[in-house]
């Protein structure tokens, strides 16, 4: 089984920083994309940024030049770093990966989200 373990979370002021991370563990040959999603009460669930394994990212328009995503793959372990955060970047962060099990076998897994407050 796969498990992705997300730690880094918190509460934190405004233009202050936080640096989530999500660590891949199990059978895994590799892993594909990786990303993060956010999800606020009463809101859709957004992706916030994603980064393939070749290294190439996007993110979401309202946090373009405050977020860096990258990835550590040997360690399986993909980051956010989140500077100038702003309170309605307040939600639950999710990390999610795309694992292959073995060749032609490839699922999408889930971590278990990690809440990051932004407020005065």
């Amino acid at each position: 089984q796969v498990q992705l373990v997300e730690s880094g979370g918190g509460l934190v002021q405004p233009g202050g920083s936080l640096r989530l991370s999500c660590a891949a563990s199990g059978s895994i040959f590799s892993i594909n994309d990786m990303g993060w999603y956010r999800q606020a009460p009463g809101k859709q669930r957004e992706l916030v940024a994603a980064i393939t394994s070749g290294g190439s990212t996007n993110y979401l328009g309202s946090v373009k030049g405050r977020f860096t995503i990258s990835r550590d793959n040997a360690k399986n372990t993909v980051y956010l770093q989140m500077n100038s955060l702003k309170p309605e970047d307040t939600a639950v962060y999710s990390c999610n990966a795309i694992v292959a099990l073995r060749v032609g076998s490839t699922w999408s897994y889930w971590g278990q989200g990690t809440q990051v407050t932004v407020s005065s």
